[in-house]
């Protein structure tokens, strides 16, 4: 039996899915105040509207920074896949990063050592350095003190140190670094808001480019990767890089919507995030862009899965048909 945290996000909804179409049992974690329906919406998609496979998942409400909780869930299970993770880009979203992020992950990696179960953790490629040579980025190319980064990055980076420690303190641990994920989620959160935004009628791209991975490939690999005696190491997990210009243009197509034709340059950018901070200081919304996210926009970033690929002999899900397959989930979600 496999214990999930963060199963109604996009990448524990896939996880979920995976391992239940396997034959394998599920338990999950979810704050009592979780909505599940889009969980269920995608469930019932690749069902043919059939939920019956969704209801296997036993439920436990609680919270990851409730250690107690974690101790007695991961007691009774062996395999634990650890998903969960608040990704913002806003300053007023600071302390929350922090505490779910890094709080959170030390005590899924205290629990398991306790009760001497697997964890196959989903980091991210923010908590990696960057090759400054050109090349590719690889999981040798490790952060140092002078690379400066979101609240979210430092999250990311902090809470994979502690699945390092833990594993120094023998946790049998794997670690995944995805890049962007492309894949049917909540349409108005993290990477899953590119489709919307786009059918929303998005007039701009940007000069940058960077990694994509479908969501279907991080499930497969995360549990490939469990159900294997490698321990201790970590993957990225990046299918292609590709430039923003392509990412918007090939979701216009399949979305069947006006291509974005104009190019939003780093002046223009830095206007953007900076207008809509101050409207959003007026308005109290969250604004769409942030410093962050307008910087990341106009950056190349270029990542290598050989490691992975080598490891399991793996090939990923390609980008136009990774873009394809979720363009028809949010058309028919939409419905």
């Amino acid at each position: 039996m496999s214990f999930i945290t963060g199963a109604s996000g996009m990448l524990g909804t896939h996880l979920a899915y995976n391992l239940l179409k396997k034959g394998e049992s599920v338990t999950a974690l979810r704050r009592s105040s979780t909505n599940l329906t889009v969980m269920k919406n995608i469930f019932s998609f690749y069902e043919n509207g059939d939920n019956s496979l969704f209801e296997k998942i036993k439920w436990v409400d609680g919270d990851i920074l409730d250690f107690f909780i974690l101790d007695a869930i991961i007691s009774k299970h062996k395999q634990v896949y650890h998903t969960a993770a608040f990704v913002s880009f806003h300053k007023q979203d600071h302390n929350k990063i922090l505490d779910i992020n890094i709080h959170g992950t030390e005590n899924i990696v205290e629990a398991c050592i306790k009760h001497n179960s697997r964890l196959v953790y989903s980091s991210s490629i923010a908590a990696l350095g960057r090759n400054i040579n050109g090349e590719p980025t690889t999981e040798n190319d490790f952060r140092d003190s002078s690379f400066k980064s979101s609240v979210y990055s430092e999250s990311k980076f902090i809470a994979e140190q502690e699945v390092w420690r833990g594993m120094a303190e023998g946790l049998d641990a794997v670690i995944v670094n995805p890049s962007i994920i492309i894949g049917a989620g909540d349409w108005n959160k993290s990477s899953a808001q590119l489709f919307k935004t786009v059918a929303n009628g998005l007039k701009f791209y940007t000069n940058g480019s960077n990694g994509y991975i479908d969501v279907r490939d991080i499930a497969e690999v995360m549990n490939n990767l469990m159900n294997s005696t490698i321990t201790a190491e970590r993957y990225i997990l990046s299918a292609e890089n590709i430039t923003y210009k392509r990412l918007f243009q090939t979701i216009a197509k399949e979305l069947n919507v006006e291509i974005p034709k104009f190019v939003a340059n780093k002046l223009l950018s830095e206007i953007s995030w900076r207008t809509l901070g101050l409207l959003s200081f007026i308005t109290g919304k969250t604004p769409l862009i942030t410093k962050e996210t307008a910087k990341s926009a106009n950056s190349f970033y270029n990542y290598s899965s050989k490691k992975i690929i080598d490891t399991l002999n793996y090939n990923f899900i390609s980008f136009d048909d990774s873009v394809k397959h979720t363009a028809n989930v949010f058309l028919n979600m939409k419905k």
